[in-house]
């Protein structure tokens, strides 16, 4: 079983608006921990959509126009993921895909390559996100300690990493930043089952 630990970076949170500045991806066994495939992109945008971003999103991520000018192209892309993904083989039921907030990142995703080709190919349905797996084993924790649920449970991945006494995530954001921070929750939360420490 495969995951695919994904992060997006974007000119915006609007789906409908904003368009994707850069994606990356590690596809990893969930049962060792072994990295099959690394993928790392930066979409090159026309100035219009450039010039129609969000300022608080370009904060975070820092990207510059002469870094989103030397992009590549979405259809470049488009053709070099899904020649990645027919080469491990990614496929429904045998590989799932896992971000911080897949309403987030399944928008933009699709925009790049849409849901009719994913089927077609048939690519794995389902995205988890990480709160949710936190989110279920804090719940299940405090209810097997005998204690009262909390008011407020912070859900951002930095909270998530700061509960589990790691380091937030380095800024500006980069896709493959998130990725490796993402993958570092992952570990520290779920695990992998099978992974090899005598290395």
């Amino acid at each position: 079983m495969f995951g695919i630990f994904l992060d997006q970076e974007t000119t915006g949170l609007d789906s409908y608006r904003h368009k994707l500045l850069q994606i990356a991806f590690k596809i990893v066994s969930l049962r060792t921990g072994e990295i099959k495939a690394t993928f790392e992109a930066t979409v090159r945008q026309a100035e219009k959509v450039w010039n129609e971003r969000d300022a608080a999103s370009i904060a975070i991520n820092g990207f510059s126009w002469e870094q989103v000018e030397q992009g590549r192209s979405e259809a470049v892309i488009r053709e070099e993921i899904i020649t990645l993904f027919q080469s491990i083989p990614i496929k429904r039921g045998r590989s799932v895909f896992i971000c911080q907030n897949p309403s987030f990142d399944r928008a933009f995703f699709s925009h790049l390559i849409d849901s009719y080709t994913q089927e077609k190919l048939n690519w794995p349905y389902h995205w988890l996100d990480l709160a949710s797996m936190y989110w279920a084993l804090e719940v299940k924790k405090t209810v097997q300690a005998g204690k009262t649920l909390p008011d407020e449970v912070r859900l951002s991945k930095d909270s998530i990493a700061q509960a589990l006494s790691l380091a937030e995530e380095a800024k500006p954001h980069r896709a493959m930043q998130g990725v490796n921070h993402l993958l570092l929750c992952y570990e520290n939360i779920v695990g992998f089952p099978d992974i090899d420490v005598s290395n």
